[in-house]
């Protein structure tokens, strides 16, 4: 056995030191390894320079301009339109000098203009005769997309609790001079910007009573070929204290609509199929306000309402959500209905009308902060996706496809699902330019889903809820 394992190990020695003699040749080259592809970037939804508008929201100067509309006494639709201190006319002609002085400090980016027409006399209209009624526009035109827009808008005109009653003092102080306000103050901050898309400020007038200011200016966008991708209607965003008791500056509300009354029987009868009546435009536009409110307005948080307005009540958002834009109010969440639509008057020791003392300026600046912050959001961001279709019927994966967007600076899409009984979107995923993805395991019959568009800084787009 010693021999044989001596010979078995020289048998193997002798082949290592012959190799060990051999000439020493270069080894091929070895092709490296593949570059890893480059790390995925995905855009941040927040922007510095929005934090950077709200804090820049004034409430002093809101405080000036609510007490400037205040002083005209009465801005009654069909008040005095020739007085200069006195009536809606003398307003509507200082909201005019307002504009021009913002349009003249950004080098003369606002258009601004009158939209009118004339309401006719009838129990209907609640005019006691004819009226032309006058609102104030100013368009902010967007850089690369003038023609899609989005809309920021107050109600110019006030009342007392007889609504044919022009004479008597009708302060309007937080019904709607805080709307009006609002506007004016977005428009000094957001016009030191450039957003690819227009930005609108509209004063709106007769809508206590019909909304008719409103309706001229939807009708208006309409013949012009506006494409409005959102409508936000500031009514009454000064007030902290509840007619129950409650004193909150912490909260606002949005209403949020669903189905439009020209939804068409075949649409109505897809939805009632497939789902989609909390998924409209509008509820859209309201899930992306809260989403904004999250990020950039920290002491402001937003609870949605599923409705077209209160019980009863109306708003100017309604005659654009008809018109098929997205539309929503934005409000404060506590009432004083003491202090809406009262004569100046004193019973029992409760003090009624909506006079200055009912107003909170640094809320109503707070809740401006966020109208600027979402107008500029959209505004830079790209349009919805179009044509987003869904398919996943009895599959364990759902799949959603859509148009590509046609956007100069797009850096891709965002997909989001959530549960049924969630208000807000709860999950996404980004899924980069392309233009059909595929969810594992995701079911569909347990998820509504959207798609968002999302340019190379972020900015994203309402979700599109397939149809």
């Amino acid at each position: 056995m010693p021999r044989l394992r001596h010979a078995l190990l020289a048998a193997v020695a002798l082949p290592l030191a012959v190799r060990a003699q051999r000439p020493r040749v270069a080894a091929p080259p070895v092709a490296p390894p593949a570059t890893s592809a480059a790390p995925v970037i995905i855009p941040a939804f927040e922007d510095p320079r929005i934090h950077d508008v709200v804090a820049a929201i004034s409430s002093s100067r809101i405080e000036r301009d609510i007490r400037t509309l205040v002083g005209f006494g009465t801005r009654h639709t069909m008040s005095d339109t020739l007085s200069p201190t006195r009536g809606i006319g003398a307003a509507r002609r200082w909201i005019v000098a307002e504009f021009r002085k913002i349009s003249a400090d950004c080098g003369g980016c606002l258009e601004v203009r009158y939209v009118s027409d004339v309401v006719k006399a009838s129990p209907q209209t609640r005019m006691r005769e004819d009226v032309q009624v006058v609102n104030v526009v100013a368009i902010q035109r967007g850089a690369t997309e003038p023609g899609r827009y989005v809309l920021l808008s107050g109600d110019i005109d006030s009342r007392v609790t007889d609504v044919l009653n022009a004479t008597a003092d009708a302060p309007g102080a937080n019904d709607n001079a805080s709307g009006v306000a609002a506007v004016l103050e977005a428009a000094r901050v957001l016009t030191r910007h450039r957003p690819d898309a227009s930005i609108v400020y509209a004063a709106l007038a007769g809508e206590e009573q019909g909304l008719f200011g409103g309706e001229i200016v939807a009708r208006t966008a309409k013949a012009e070929g506006w494409r409005l991708d959102a409508v936000i209607n500031n009514d009454m965003v000064g007030n902290i204290r509840g007619i129950t008791g409650n004193v909150s500056n912490l909260t606002a509300r949005v209403f949020a609509p669903g189905l439009p009354a020209t939804t068409s029987a075949a649409e109505l009868r897809r939805i009632l199929t497939t789902g989609g009546e909390l998924d409209t435009p509008s509820r859209q536009l309201a899930r992306y306000i809260a989403r904004v409110a999250d990020t950039y307005c920290p002491n402001l948080s937003v609870e949605i309402i599923y409705r077209l307005d209160r019980y009863g009540r109306g708003g100017h958002h309604t005659p654009f959500f008809n018109e098929g834009a997205p539309a929503v109010r934005l409000m404060e969440t506590h009432e004083d209905y003491t202090r809406q639509h009262q004569d100046l008057r004193t019973v029992d020791g409760v003090a009624y009308g909506d006079v200055l003392e009912g107003v909170d300026f640094a809320y109503a600046a707070r809740v401006t902060g966020l109208d600027a912050a979402t107008l500029l959001s959209l505004a830079m961001a790209p349009a919805a996706p179009d044509s987003v279709t869904i398919r996943g019927a009895v599959q364990p994966s759902t799949t959603l496809r859509w148009k590509a967007s046609p956007a100069a600076d797009l850096a891709g899409y965002r997909v989001y699902w959530r549960k049924p009984t969630d208000a807000r979107w709860t999950r996404s995923r980004w899924v980069g330019n392309v233009t059909e993805v595929t969810l594992p395991n995701v079911i569909i019959d347990d998820h509504f889903f959207g798609v968002a568009a999302v340019d190379r800084e972020g900015h994203e787009s309402l979700v599109a809820f397939p149809r």
